[in-house]
């Protein structure tokens, strides 16, 4: 028998866009928040990942961020929504009233730990300077910690050695940190332009460093043949139970207007990486030496499963064996906003997807999964 603090049939971990998603399905078929499921965060507050993203961001210059199932009927909607405003103030505005509105009764700030098997049933561990810790027993459990909290740094000789300061993208604050540095930017998404447009005039001088050459796309939406094809590799990869290949090697950049101008005066022109970093600055394959004072690596992250780890899910392969949400290898362990679901409108559709199963297995009698 499991012997926990409190118990609930389904543990949802993460309230950002992919665990709001799973919830507000889960409530329109008549399953109860705080009765029925929980649902525990570890931010401070409502805005998932966005809350933690640097003040100059906007939406408008962010990928878009899709309303959340129900949204229209709240009368709000991120189409609308202020684009002056910093994209984290608005976005924990509106995660906010949505959590209040449809009463998901969000517990917070609470740290998952651990989440151990007990046969018929999962126990979750967590951590929380207002509650304590505490265990939790379920017989679902549904992870959707995203990616913000385990950011990738690639490792290169030497840098360790660097008298100056790293930075990646989850630490990145304001452009004014770098006023009047020499700065090199690391990595071959939209993070990585975006903080290059940003320093532009401000840093004393700006490089910029890729693994591999920029796919520009000369549209400023995603063509629809690339968008699937990218898709179609992450659930490939999902379902294999490989570690996630980047959205953008599939999808390419979409050239804006503002990054068209940042192109033409010569601002975006990525060199190829270089291959080793000194007390001073980075050493380039050709010999050649670029002193730097700032290194910001923009080079994405991976996603955050840590606390799962006692189920011993990971594959092989390095990755996680997921299809349609669900692991391939402990059915009651489902992933929302993993692979392909990672987009706002991939996490509402994903979420409808894992609330129906959800509802199916809590039909049947509870059993311990077959090895």
């Amino acid at each position: 028998m499991t012997v926990s603090d409190s118990s609930a049939s389904v543990v949802i971990v993460g309230a950002g866009q992919a665990g709001l998603s799973v919830a507000y399905y889960l409530r329109t078929m008549n399953l109860a928040p705080g009765r029925d499921f929980v649902i525990f965060d570890r931010g401070q507050g409502p805005g998932g990942a966005w809350q933690h993203r640097w003040e100059s961001l906007r939406l408008g210059t962010a990928h878009r961020v899709n309303n959340l199932p129900g949204m229209p009927e709240m009368g709000i909607s991120f189409d609308t929504a202020d684009h002056s405003r910093p994209a984290r103030d608005v976005v924990a505005e509106y995660y906010r009233r949505y959590e209040e509105h449809y009463g998901l009764a969000v517990v917070r700030p609470v740290a998952v730990t651990g989440v151990t098997d007990h046969g018929d049933r999962l126990v979750v561990s967590t951590s929380s300077d207002a509650y304590g810790d505490r265990t939790t027993s379920t017989r679902v459990l549904v992870n959707a910690t995203g990616t913000w909290g385990a950011p990738f740094i690639p490792h290169y000789p030497g840098s360790e050695t660097f008298r100056g300061r790293q930075v990646h993208t989850a630490n990145y604050v304001s452009v004014d940190e770098f006023a009047g540095q020499r700065v090199i930017v690391v990595g071959g998404g939209t993070s990585a332009i975006g903080f290059l447009l940003e320093l532009d005039g401000v840093a004393a001088s700006l490089t910029w460093a890729a693994r591999r050459p920029i796919d520009w796309v000369h549209s400023e939406n995603l063509d629809l043949e690339g968008a699937v094809a990218a898709v179609a590799m992450q659930n490939e990869a999902a379902r294999a139970g490989r570690a996630l290949p980047s959205i953008v090697s599939g999808t390419g950049v979409p050239v804006t207007q503002r990054i068209q101008a940042g192109i033409d005066r010569g601002l975006l022109i990525a060199r190829p990486m270089f291959a080793s970093v000194e007390p001073e600055g980075v050493r380039w394959s050709d010999g050649t030496f670029s002193p730097a004072d700032a290194i910001i690596w923009a080079t994405g992250f991976r996603p955050e499963l840590r606390h799962l780890s006692p189920l011993k899910l990971r594959a092989k392969a390095g990755g996680y064996s997921v299809e349609a949400g669900a692991s391939a290898v402990d059915p009651r362990i489902f992933f929302a906003g993993y692979g392909p679901q990672a987009s706002t409108i991939g996490a509402n559709r994903a979420g409808r997807v894992i609330a129906r199963q959800i509802a199916a297995r809590l039909a049947e009698p509870a059993e311990r999964p077959s090895a």
